[in-house]
This record gives structure tokens, sequence and C-alpha cells, in this order.
């Protein structure tokens, strides 16, 4: 006997296809997602993946978190938190994004100050730039060590 949404054509499980259509995100991409436990499927006896409506919350939790920044190995541990047959609600990713906002503020100094200094100085003690000779005299960064050295967030200038 069929529910009432299914009577309006509303079926608990959604194919791929309609996944990724309802997602915006590509079939490959859900079944990379897959691979990586991020979400899981059913099979049909013809072999078919179904997956449960609450999937599309997962994905597009995905989607964001990604857009952030967040690493996928971050995102697939806050994931593993959550119950595996139920959408992520309000709460859990206030929860999660709470987790990652010290991460993502230092993130967004570090972009701040490159694009404050981009045209300036790509801040690696090179000295190949006229003005470096003023802002790293007698090539003081190189005692700092390799890379950006100015660039760095947490690093004390001298």
């Amino acid at each position: 006997m069929k529910t009432t949404l299914e009577q309006a054509g509303i079926f608990p499980t959604l194919s791929v296809g309609e996944v990724a259509r309802r997602s915006g995100v590509p079939v490959s991409t859900l079944h990379f997602y897959e691979t990586k436990g991020l979400i899981s499927s059913s099979r049909t006896q013809g072999n078919q993946r179904r997956y449960a409506r609450d999937v599309l919350r997962r994905v597009a939790f995905i989607r964001v978190a990604q857009r952030v920044g967040i690493a996928l190995s971050d995102i697939e541990a806050a994931l593993a938190t959550l119950p595996t047959a139920a959408a992520p609600g309000r709460e859990d990713w206030q929860r999660l994004s709470t987790a990652w906002r010290a991460d993502l503020d230092e993130r967004m100094a570090q972009l701040k100050k490159l694009r404050d200094t981009l045209d300036d100085c790509i801040g690696c003690g090179c000295l190949s730039i006229d003005r470096c000779r003023l802002r790293n005299p007698l090539d003081k960064l190189a005692t700092k060590g390799p890379g950006p050295q100015r660039l760095w967030i947490g690093r004390q200038e001298e």
C-alpha cells in the first residue's frame, strides 16, 4: 500500500541522477563521496543506487563546508559524529561550525594579509624586488626559515 507521499509521487528514496539534479553535484562527485564514506546508498534488485532523501542535506553540508575551505578529512570526521540515517540539523551545523571557527578565522586573516601585501611583496625574503632591501635589510628573513616569512600569520616580524 502506498503512503500519501508516494501517492503524490514523492518516494522515500532517490536515484543517483535525482540526487545529482537536486543537489547540483555531478554523479561522479556523489560516487566519490560514497567511496569516502561521506554518504551512503542502498541497491535495488537491479543493482541501481538509491539514496534516502536525507542525503540531500548531507551533500549540502559537504558542499558548504568545502566552499569555506574545510578539508575533506575534517568533513569526514564531522559527519562521523552524526547519525548515519539522519540529516544533519541546525544544532549539528552550529556545533560543527563552531569547532571550525578558529581555523576559519586564521585562514581569513592569512588571506587578508596576502591580499593587502600582494602588490608590494610576496614575503619570501628573496631580495629580487627593488623594495625588498627596505623590508628585509641584509636578508634577515633568511634566519627565520624557508618560505614567505612576512606573510605567515602568527609569526612575529622584527
